[in-house]
C-alpha cells in the first residue's frame, strides 16, 4: 500500500512516499558495497639481452612487477578486466637488447609494472632497462666502463646487476636481472651475475616462488661460467650459448646469451572471502575460493550486474516521529 504523508511548516511541503508490503519495506541502497580481497598480481618478465657480435656478455631480463595485497578493496557489481601480461621477447642473436614484459592488472584497482629488458653487450643499449624489476646491465663490448642495471619499481621489484668492465674484453660479463626479493647479481671478470631472487607466496594454498630475475651471460673468454636465474627466471649462458626462457606465469626474467631467453608471462590470483558470491568470471580457473588467471579475462562479484541492492525493514521496525521544523 502507498501512504503519502505530508507536513506543512513555514510554507514548506515535504512529501514522503513509503512503499509498504505485508512483509516489510524495501529501500534501495544508496551506495554499492565494497569488499576486501586477498590478491596477487604479477606482470610479465623481460627478455634477456643478446651478447653475439662481440666479446662481452649481456644482461639478464628483469622480473615482472609483483604485488600481493592482503586487503584490496573492490566494489560490488563492478566488472573488472583481468589483464595478464605476457613476457618480453629475448634479444635476437647478434647483440640485441631484450624486450620489456607486459603489465598485469585488476581493472584500475591494482596494476604492476612490466619487467625491464636485459642489456646487450654493445653501445648504445648496454644499460639494463627500468621496470617492475630492472634488467641486468650488459657486459662491455669494446670499452672499459661499468654498465648499470635498470632500476626496479618501489614495492614491486629490485634493480638489475651491473656488467663488468674488465680490461680484457672477453671477461666483460653481464649482470643479472632484478627479482622481486633481491637485486640482480653484479658481474665480475670471472663470472656473470645471477638473477635476483623471487618471492614465495601461499595465496593459492601451496607455496610457489615467482618473480625471479634472469641470469647474465658470460663473455667470450674461456672459463666463464653460466649464471642461474632467480626462481622462475631463466639462466644465462656462457660464451655462445642461448639464454633460457623465464617460466610461464611466474613473471620470471629471461636469461641472457647469444640469443636471449624470453621472459615468463604473469599471473593474477584472487581469493574469494566467505559469503561473497562471484556473479561473473571469464578466463580464470577456480579451485575452492581461489581464482587464478593465466590469461586475460574478467571478474565481478555480487550486485546482480550492478543493480541496486534492496534492504528489508520490517513493519514493526518503522517509527514515525514528528519533528519541529
Amino acid at each position: 500500500m502507498i501512504r503519502n504523508i505530508k507536513k506543512i511548516s513555514s510554507g514548506l511541503f515535504i512529501s514522503v512516499f513509503i512503499a509498504v508490503s505485508c512483509f516489510g519495506l524495501f529501500v534501495p541502497s544508496a551506495f554499492a558495497a565494497t569488499q576486501n580481497f586477498n590478491t596477487l598480481v604479477v606482470s610479465g618478465g623481460a627478455g634477456g639481452g643478446s651478447s653475439g657480435g662481440n666479446a662481452g656478455g649481456s644482461g639478464g631480463g628483469g622480473a615482472g612487477g609483483y604485488v600481493e595485497d592482503a586487503a584490496l578493496t573492490l566494489t560490488e557489481g563492478t566488472s573488472y578486466t583481468i589483464t595478464v601480461g605476457g613476457g618480453g621477447t629475448g634479444g635476437a642473436s647478434g647483440g640485441n637488447q631484450g624486450g620489456d614484459g607486459n603489465a598485469s592488472s585488476i581493472g584500475s584497482a591494482r596494476s604492476t609494472t612490466a619487467g625491464g629488458g636485459g642489456a646487450n653487450s654493445a653501445d648504445p643499449n648496454w644499460t639494463g632497462r627500468n621496470g617492475g624489476s630492472g634488467g641486468g646491465g650488459g657486459g662491455g663490448g669494446g670499452v672499459e666502463q661499468t654498465q648499470a642495471g635498470g632500476t626496479g619499481t618501489a614495492g614491486e621489484g629490485s634493480a638489475g646487476g651491473t656488467g663488468n668492465s674488465s680490461s680484457t674484453a672477453g671477461n666483460r660479463n653481464g649482470g643479472g636481472g632484478g627479482g622481486k626479493n633481491a637485486g640482480g647479481g653484479n658481474a665480475t671478470s670471472s663470472a656473470s651475475g645471477a638473477g635476483g631472487a623471487g618471492l614465495a607466496s601461499s595465496i593459492s594454498g601451496s607455496s610457489v616462488t615467482r618473480g625471479g630475475g634472469g641470469g647474465g651471460a658470460g663473455g667470450a673468454s674461456g672459463g666463464n661460467t653460466t649464471a642461474a636465474g632467480g626462481a622462475g627466471g631463466g639462466g644465462g649462458s656462457a660464451a655462445t650459448g642461448a639464454g633460457t626462457a623465464g617460466s610461464a606465469n611466474t613473471g620470471g626474467g629471461g636469461g641472457a646469451g647469444d640469443g636471449g631467453g624470453a621472459g615468463g608471462s604473469g599471473v593474477v590470483i584472487i581469493v574469494i572471502p566467505a559469503g561473497v558470491n562471484v556473479s561473473d568470471k571469464t578466463g580464470g580457473t577456480q579451485s575452492g575460493a581461489v581464482i587464478t588467471w593465466n590469461t586475460t579475462g574478467s571478474f565481478q562479484f555480487g550486485g546482480g550486474g550492478g543493480k541496486p541492492r534492496r534492504q528489508i525493514i520490517k513493519r514493526e521496525q518503522l517509527k514515525f516521529e514528528e519533528a519541529v521544523l
